[in-house]
């Protein structure tokens, strides 16, 4: 094959793909003030609060979140994968400022979605704290887009609502829901 024509066969299976993205956004109110809340979205203090977490941490060397912290989970964190089971997820925090209550994560499933997590907390009323969480999904492949087609509103409040529910149960209690 003249090597235009191994050009132009390149350039049409790069260009062949159009990745589809979807953006979610919510905000919670937690019981407990920003400066306790904050240190709860980390993937080592992720495991008192979120049953059936699990992680493996690659770097970080405070030993929790930081700037550039990397780790894995076994699967992909969305909670319908289709039948779908990735080996890992790999996670790093790409922005962490605990002075702003802010923290930011992005995690690949290979081949199939990207994931950016931002997370702003307030202060709110009576020593209470809004949350403000938002996702933007990425698909990575015609297989990823199919996936986060499935991320619909419905989807997403139903996280929401769970991660509520976890991590208020937590900050009432000092203990993981179910346990």
């Amino acid at each position: 094959m003249p090597l235009g024509a191994r050009v132009f066969l390149l350039e049409e299976i790069t260009t062949a793909f159009k990745a589809d993205r979807i953006v979610h956004e919510f905000t919670q109110t937690n019981p407990a003030a920003p400066e306790k809340v904050f240190p709860l979205l980390c993937p080592v203090r992720e495991g008192d609060w979120l049953p059936g977490w699990q992680y493996r941490l690659i770097y970080s060397d405070s030993g929790v979140a930081e700037l550039g912290c990397v780790f894995t989970t076994p699967t992909p964190p969305a909670s319908d994968l289709h039948g779908h089971a990735a080996a890992e997820t790999t996670w790093i925090v790409t922005d962490y400022d605990p002075s702003a209550f802010r923290i930011a994560f992005a995690w690949i499933d290979p081949g199939r979605i990207i994931t950016e997590l931002s997370i702003q907390l307030a202060s709110s009323d009576a020593g209470a704290t809004r949350t403000h969480i938002r996702y933007r999904y990425t698909g990575l492949s015609p297989e990823g887009n199919r996936e986060i087609a499935h991320y619909d509103e419905k989807w997403f409040e139903s996280k929401m609502r769970n991660w509520q529910t976890t991590i208020n149960h937590y900050l009432r209690t000092g203990e993981k829901i179910g346990a």
